[in-house]
């Protein structure tokens, strides 16, 4: 049976009609409305929920770290078995079912909540339920795109969801805080499921048929398939140097993060206001982004847009510990490094992602993302760690200076790896490693022959 992605890579030679424009195709706009409204639902509910613990039920800074940390868990514990969990079903289904169980989860916390019935223990198992939903939510969108959309479409399409996801990345925080604001932190979680529940009507309206995968008569275990989406990734030269680049950038980043969330407010005495003015110019940075990056790899080449963003957006960041003197001075020269830092971030995530989904078989879409996703946040604890090390033993602008410095190692992986050698064109898809179950009878073949 041919995979989806296939049959959607090769539109023009099966006969299916591909869109002159992306956006005249219905499936895709559900996709884009479903995925932007769970985005918004998702951002919005990490402030939500520790607002519900501080306002409804007086937590204090330690209880709602664990429960920051409980949200967040999902991402290391199940990102690689949700892998290998969405390659075998359609991704439709999940993500359907994910936003529908995010919406009933949030419901219940706001009535609970209403009534008084929510104790902390509840609200760390509903966050860990909305985290782990989200986990298989966020694969599962990645993997669906390769199958709705055309290969020549792949970057216009992850522009235009990476574009979502950074405008939620904003705009959901901000808009938690003011639902929490204006009305009740229990009211607030209910309206935030009614973004979960808008995404279940789009995504529920995708008529286009998505194949499933082949399934063996004896299907490897999950562990087998973890394996399998493991070896893939390692052996694959683009991917390894995808994961690589990756793991540099978010081990130093939250290492970077770390200290200069201290080194504004101490340093340069910087207000909560001014601090957050600064931090949200990633935002707007990050829209710029994604609307370059549906033109620039075309024009210039992949390899080329990688290494430059990755080396200019994150070597913005060396200047900042030079930023001495008043707000008047500092506060423009912040906004004007976290917009850079935003542009080159999301050029680099959407030409990414259309890269990984182009070499990547529809068998092994799920687990690929899954596994760089893995990789890459898996050290982002171990990189807040050594910003906090650094910034009491070495003080904090020159631990800024070091862990910034540090940055640019991934955009150093990217120039001396297979990356920085793609063209203007997407890489051919990958052949993946056989399973056990191909295996089998790859044997049984050649004992009969």
């Amino acid at each position: 049976m041919p995979s989806a992605s296939s049959s959607s890579s090769a539109a023009s030679d099966s006969g299916r009609p591909v869109p002159s424009r992306l956006w005249r195709d219905a499936d895709f706009r559900g996709l884009w409305v479903g995925q932007t409204a769970s985005q918004f639902g998702e951002q919005a509910s990490l402030v939500v929920l520790p607002l519900f613990a501080v306002l409804t039920l007086s937590a204090g800074a330690g209880q709602v770290g664990a429960l920051r940390a409980v949200g967040q868990a999902p991402i290391l514990l199940l990102s690689l078995f949700v892998g290998a969990w969405v390659d075998r079903w359609r991704t439709r289904t999940t993500m359907v079912l994910t936003d529908a169980g995010r919406a009933l989860v949030l419901v219940a916390a706001a009535v609970a909540g209403l009534l008084g019935w929510l104790a902390l223990p509840g609200l760390l198992a509903l966050a860990f339920t909305v985290g782990a939903l989200s986990v298989f939510f966020d694969v599962a969108y990645q993997t669906s795109l390769v199958r709705l959309v055309a290969r020549d479409q792949l970057v216009r399409g992850n522009s235009a969801l990476e574009g979502s996801r950074s405008a939620a990345q904003v705009g959901g925080p901000a808009l938690g805080g003011a639902l929490v604001s204006l009305l009740s932190a229990p009211i607030a979680a209910a309206t935030s499921a009614l973004f979960f529940a808008l995404s279940f009507l789009s995504i529920r309206r995708i008529r286009r048929a998505e194949a499933l995968p082949e399934r063996p008569e004896c299907p490897p275990r999950v562990w087998r398939r973890i394996h399998e989406g493991l070896r893939f990734v390692v052996g694959d030269t683009t991917l390894r140097a995808v994961c690589l680049a990756s793991a540099a950038f978010q081990f130093f980043f939250a290492a970077v993060m770390t200290v200069y969330l201290l080194f504004l407010p101490r340093e340069l005495h910087l207000s909560g206001t001014a601090v957050g003015l600064a931090l949200a110019a990633t935002g707007p940075g990050a829209l710029v982004g994604s609307v370059l990056a549906a033109r620039l790899p075309g024009r210039f080449g992949y390899g080329a847009v990688l290494v430059c963003a990755a080396a200019v957006g994150d070597g913005v960041f060396l200047g900042v510990p030079a930023l001495r003197g008043s707000s008047a001075v500092t506060v423009p020269s912040l906004l004007a490094v976290s917009f850079v830092f935003g542009i080159g971030g999301q050029l680099v995530n959407v030409a990414v992602m259309a890269v990984r989904q182009a070499v990547t078989p529809d068998e092994m879409q799920g687990r690929a993302a899954a596994t760089i996703t893995f990789v890459g946040m898996g050290l982002t604890p171990l990189g807040s760690l050594l910003g906090g090390f650094l910034a009491e033993e070495w003080g904090l602008r020159l631990s800024l200076l070091v862990t910034a410095a540090g940055m640019m190692l991934s955009p150093v992986v990217m120039a001396f790896s297979p990356l920085a050698r793609l063209g203007r064109e997407l890489p051919a898809s990958h052949d993946a490693p056989p399973t056990a179950a191909r295996c089998e009878v790859q044997k049984t073949a050649i004992r009969w022959s």
